[in-house]
């Protein structure tokens, strides 16, 4: 309608509320591209026009005006303030081909994931990155984008209705597409999303144990040792896969390849989606026909001799790493390792103590304790002679030096033997050796 004037005073206009609900539409039509925004401005305009009851209100001239569009441009401003254009978040030209596009996602997702770069803003980066390159990688996404920008994937452009159902976020996990890319191995927040390839990606083997029992010198100066071992292998006619020679998994039909499933149950408080693995295909995603030779476990039970060289020094409880002689890894993975716990036997006459020294004992007669002697000794090097000095009493202990154990990692370094005297004295004394005794006593 055109305006109609009511009233003018002093160079003032009045015109009735049909003309200023007349401005306030078409301010609004104006901003239609950005309705999201700028809806809850124009209800409240609508209110505080509806608030007159259709009576004249009084609107200043030029002054009012132009104070009226000046805020309604700063609030348009706000509004239409443009996301970062996704090609250049990528670094790449609009014409860029797939190649172009997962060369540029490759570099940046591995140079900004948060499990690597600490930095601060690195991961809503990596979140730009990984929306970036889902959009420009989907042709229909890519399509609506460059037509409509961003708010056209959200269903900002009216009909469109957005690209994630309902008006949703059209974009999906950002670490679900790295795993998809790099099999997951960033860990990180995407591993709660990203069961089905935590399952197929290879896997490291489980460690194997086996005991070993050594004699007492052996301990000392090491020894070579053969071990039998039984442990999993990979097998031959599979290869690892677990799929039966001639066939190919094909994606699970329960879950539809996804390796779970979501069960909704009602409760008085609502429903409730609960997430599982998916039973059919054990959370791989895939069902295949399983090998003969290994049950689609992809590895076989095998016995192996292995060779092991057993350190100097080595003692009971100790524990021998052999790298990689474990168990196979699952779909390729690396194997395991093997862990030699040794128990070393008991030795008659020498006993280890302090991890390198040893002790014995020497008996000699009483008269040899009073004049003195030298003795055949056993050591860990074979008999050695141990002089007696004259006057030893019964339980002193004499060392020699040198003549212990090598230190385990340190074969130069060697423990001492501490030897033990004991005396013996006889019970009964008589003839020529009672007198010489009772004479020695009168001396």
């Amino acid at each position: 309608r055109a305006a109609r004037r009511v009233v003018t005073h002093r160079n003032r206009a009045v015109f009735s509320f049909g003309t200023v609900s007349f401005q306030l539409r078409r301010m609004h039509a104006s901003s239609a591209m950005h309705h999201a925004a700028s809806a809850p401005a124009a209800q409240a305009t609508r209110a505080r026009a509806s608030a007159f009851n259709g009576k004249s209100i009084r609107v200043s001239g030029p002054q009012k005006a132009t104070s009226l569009q000046s805020k309604t441009t700063q609030r348009r401003s706000l509004v239409t303030r443009a996301a970062r254009d996704y090609y250049e978040v990528l670094g790449v030209s609009r014409a860029a081909d797939g190649k172009e596009l997962k060369q540029a996602y490759r570099q940046l997702a591995r140079k900004f994931h948060p499990d690597v770069n600490k930095a601060a803003g690195a991961e809503d980066q990596f979140k730009e990155i990984s929306n970036a390159y889902e959009v420009l990688s989907d042709t229909q996404k890519k399509q609506i984008y460059d037509q409509y920008g961003e708010a056209g994937l959200k269903g900002g452009m009216g009909g469109m209705g957005g690209m994630g159902g309902m008006g949703g976020d059209p974009f999906s996990n950002p670490f679900d597409l790295f795993e998809s890319f790099f099999g997951g191995g960033m860990g990180g927040m995407g591993q709660q999303q990203g069961g089905r390839a935590q399952r197929n990606r290879p896997t490291q083997g489980d460690d194997e144990r086996y005991d070993l029992q050594i004699e007492f010198l052996d301990a000392v100066f090491g020894c070579e040792k053969e071990l039998d071992c039984v442990r999993l292998e990979e097998c031959d006619s599979c290869t690892g896969s677990g799929v039966k020679a001639g066939t190919r998994p094909a994606s699970c039909g329960t879950c539809g390849g996804q390796g779970q499933v979501v069960a909704t149950v009602r409760t008085p408080l609502g429903n409730f989606q609960q997430v599982t693995a998916c039973q059919q295909c054990g959370g791989s995603g895939q069902t295949f026909t399983p090998c003969e030779s290994c049950g689609g476990d992809g590895r076989v039970r095998r016995s192996k001799r292995i060779s092991l060289r057993v350190p100097a020094g080595v003692d009971s409880g100790s524990r021998l790493r052999v790298r990689g002689e474990g168990n196979a890894g699952r779909k390729g993975g690396p194997p395991g390792d093997l862990y030699v716990f040794v128990a070393v036997k008991d030795d008659a006459d020498l006993k280890r103590f302090e991890s390198i020294n040893v002790s014995s004992t020497v008996t000699i007669p009483y008269t040899q304790a009073i004049l003195g002697t030298t003795q055949k000794v056993r050591t860990v090097d074979g008999e050695v002679d141990l002089k007696i000095p004259a006057g030893v009493q019964p339980g002193a202990t004499l060392l020699m030096a040198k003549r212990g154990v090598p230190k385990l990692g340190q074969p130069n370094t060697r423990g001492d033997q501490y030897v033990t005297v004991k005396v013996t004295i006889p019970k009964q004394v008589g003839g020529r050796e009672k007198e010489l005794v009772e004479e020695l006593e009168r001396m």
